[in-house]
């Protein structure tokens, strides 16, 4: 870090402490890195530390951003990018390098790791211009306006998405934004915040999302159900029509959000999704929590939410609204600790806190913004990947039994040295090859068991190279989910007695060391 830097940072913490003592709330004039820390599943599965410890840079252009990616000296290289200015299509071009992959018209963080993207002082604009990331990991976006991104008319980003993540992505926070649009998908628009492809372990926090058709979705389709545990806090959803987000399978966590004005619908938990729903203030909207347009269900956990002039559709065929006595569906267990406000603050806390230029005010849970510590820079900063898949001795969400130890195992094929019964021996150092790039494996038992839920753990030096699977029910063929790379998989509770992963894409030669499978 270069001595202006630390000096910035230095004068931060001091005018900081001085705030505690006095009892001030203090914003900083200029982030020099990433402030504070996240909450939320963006802290599982190692955590989210973006570029820390790495080189600090300034742009003030779009191709400037994609030079710094591709100046380090590899993909994983961590670096903490400060933004200034706007960006837009016409200063934002393809650089090339063996440490990036970019394209011109949109900020493209594709097969890197170890990145922040930070405003400086009252945050930079990205004006019709959309944030990218596929095949990346630890990945930190703070205190920026990304506004207008359009999919059709002229000019086009990131197909209408202000920030889009997909193809295993894993631990990104996005912090501080605001996030808006000029309408729906009729005047060019679609999503603010979306997630699709097996994009896991992600937190939005202290951001504002307005003036759009659609909020964000957390699956592209009801068959891709790799996507999951995305934490929502303390965001302002403003004038928006619908998914406030909407998921497809896959866990959530949305607490102490405020809702303003959603027009035909809010959180939409479909396909097996669940998400636990808290402390929450909903405010002149409409059917803000439920089953919509499909009858594949999703289920719920609410408890402390507040409802201010929220009315109902009438519930039939595709249409399974919450209300209006919002009652639990299901429970969801939250793996990381957190300090939820009492809804009926949120509306002050957030209207204070949320948004880029906001001085990265956050809430102390007492219902009192608070202006955060600049976090510690660590000498060892967690990898995310180049690969981007949890190894095997990453921790995963799913708790309880391992149902595959003790079950029996079969496959298609298995490459010379390896076996079926090394996926399910709960040893990670062992492990079943099938003889070619793809093919199938399948844990079974003597009689139906419930499943909900499986990990894919991939042994070590061969991460990253399982890409397209299908999860089978063994029993009758039919496909329970689908999507890309290794991980934690949900799906609808299925009684089964065979579970079948299907490799149909792989790099290299796939190794799975474990294939764990759970009931909840």
């Amino acid at each position: 870090m270069g001595r202006p830097v630390a000096r910035r940072l230095q004068a931060t913490v001091a005018a900081l402490a001085l705030a505690a003592a006095t009892g001030a709330v203090l914003s900083a004039p200029e982030a020099a890195a990433a402030t504070g820390s996240a909450t939320g599943y963006a802290t599982q599965n190692g955590g989210t530390t973006g570029g820390a410890g790495g080189q600090t840079v300034r742009a003030t252009t779009g191709t400037q951003i994609h030079e710094a990616l591709c100046g380090r000296a590899d993909s994983g290289t961590p670096i903490v990018i400060e933004v200034e200015g706007t960006i837009n299509h016409g200063n934002t071009t393809k650089v090339s390098g063996d440490s990036c992959s970019t394209a011109a018209g949109v900020i493209e963080l594709k097969q890197i790791s170890n990145v922040t993207i930070v405003g400086v002082g009252s945050g930079a604009v990205f004006d019709q211009l959309g944030i990218h990331l596929r095949e990346a990991g630890n990945i930190i976006i703070q205190n920026v306006t990304v506004r207008n991104v359009k999919k059709s008319g002229s000019p086009t980003s990131n197909g209408g998405d202000a920030i889009g993540m997909e193809s295993g992505v894993r631990n990104v926070w996005v912090d501080h934004t605001t996030l808006e649009a000029s309408g729906g998908e009729s005047e060019g628009y679609d999503g603010l915040f979306d997630m699709k492809a097996n994009t896991q372990y992600v937190t939005l926090s202290y951001s504002v999302l307005r003036n759009s058709g659609r909020g964000g979705l957390v699956g592209s389709s009801e068959s891709d159900r790799s996507n999951g545990f995305v934490t929502y806090h303390h965001n302002l959803y403003e004038n928006i029509d619908s998914r406030a987000p909407l998921l497809r399978g896959g866990i959530a966590h949305i607490y102490n959000n405020h809702y303003v004005k959603l027009n035909e619908s809010g959180i939409n938990s479909r396909a097996g999704a669940r998400a636990k729903v808290e402390n929450n203030y909903f405010e002149d909207s409409k059917d803000v929590l439920g089953t919509f347009y499909t009858d594949e269900a999703g289920y719920w956990q609410v408890s402390g939410n507040t409802l201010d002039n929220v009315t109902w559709s009438s519930p039939g065929g595709t249409t399974n609204p919450a209300g209006p006595d919002m009652k639990s569906t299901t429970t969801v267990d939250i793996p990381y600790t957190y300090r939820a406000d009492t809804a009926g603050c949120v509306p002050d806390v957030v209207s204070r806190t949320a948004g880029a230029g906001k001085g990265l005010k956050v809430s102390d849970g007492n219902c009192t913004p608070q202006t955060p510590t600049p976090t510690p820079t660590p000498t060892d900063p967690t990898p995310g990947p180049t690969d981007p898949t949890p190894g095997p001795t990453d921790p995963t969400p799913p708790t309880g039994t391992n149902l595959s130890i003790g079950a029996g195992s079969d496959g298609s094929s298995k490459a010379a040295g390896t076996s079926y019964g090394d996926l399910r021996d709960g040893d990670a150092s062992t492990y079943w090859s099938p003889a070619g790039p793809t093919g199938s494996v399948s844990v079974k038992w003597a009689s139906a068991t419930s499943v909900s839920s499986v990990v894919i753990r991939e042994a070590a030096g061969s991460t990253g190279a399982i890409k397209g699977w299908r999860l089978l029910d063994g029993d009758t063929g039919a496909v329970l989910t689908s999507g890309e790379g290794a991980g934690a998989i949900s799906f609808p509770r299925t009684s089964l007695r065979k579970i079948t992963f299907e490799i149909t894409g792989s790099t290299g030669t796939p190794r799975i060391a474990e294939f764990e499978t759970y009931a909840g």
